[in-house]
């Protein structure tokens, strides 16, 4: 890569990092090209140049938190075990992203109100819900998970009552759950999830 090329490649990174920064903190609403120009100590015409406007600053901020949840997510479906084992180990990582991660996590949750952004978040959401409900269809065929489960509305639903819980760290009311709390109340979900699957399992 040539000394251009890198100034280049590193002027694009800056601008990425200073409207993700901005989204983060912020939410999306306070991203303007002028506020990223700013930040990243840029031209805005640096940005038009760079990445494109708005709409795409939204895309490529949503990007990286995408690829941030794929890396958790793909690491724990990979991973050797029944499908049962896969699918807790998916709970696991979901949740782990959300703590770790808190920020890139409420950006999948509630994505830019951008189309583009939001068509690429319902992507990955596929994504993850498909190999979801492709473990709950491998252990219906072995046996080792109850067969009258439809895959693809379980994953939908695991997937939406995960969130429900999850987002319990949001909330500004007595009823906010986050610590030791969030942590029992993530670990009482796979505990459910985990007896609730099985053939003979009994919550």
């Amino acid at each position: 890569m040539t000394r251009t090329a890198r100034r280049a490649a590193a002027t694009q990174q800056a601008i990425v990092d200073a409207a993700e920064s901005l989204v983060l903190a912020h939410g999306a609403d306070a991203l303007t090209l002028d506020a990223v120009a700013e930040r990243a100590d840029v031209a805005v015409q640096t940005i038009y140049n760079r990445i494109g406007g708005r709409s795409a600053l939204l895309i490529a901020v949503a990007e990286r938190a995408l690829e941030q949840n794929r890396q958790y997510m793909d690491a724990a479906y990979a991973a050797p075990g029944s499908p049962k084992d896969r699918i807790l180990r998916a709970a696991e990582a979901y949740a782990r992203f959300a703590a770790e991660r808190p920020h890139q996590f409420r950006l999948l949750i509630d994505p830019p109100n951008e189309p583009r952004a939001l068509a690429r978040v319902a992507d990955l959401i596929e994504e993850q819900n498909t190999k979801l409900a492709s473990a709950l269809a491998d252990g219906i065929t072995d046996g080792t998970i109850t067969a009258d489960l439809d895959p693809v509305v379980t994953s939908t639903t695991l997937w939406a009552a995960m969130n429900g819980v999850l987002a319990l760290n949001w909330r500004a009311d007595r009823l906010r759950a986050e610590g030791d709390h969030m942590r029992l109340l993530i670990t009482t979900v796979i505990n459910i999830l985990d007896r609730g699957l099985s053939p003979d399992g009994r919550l």
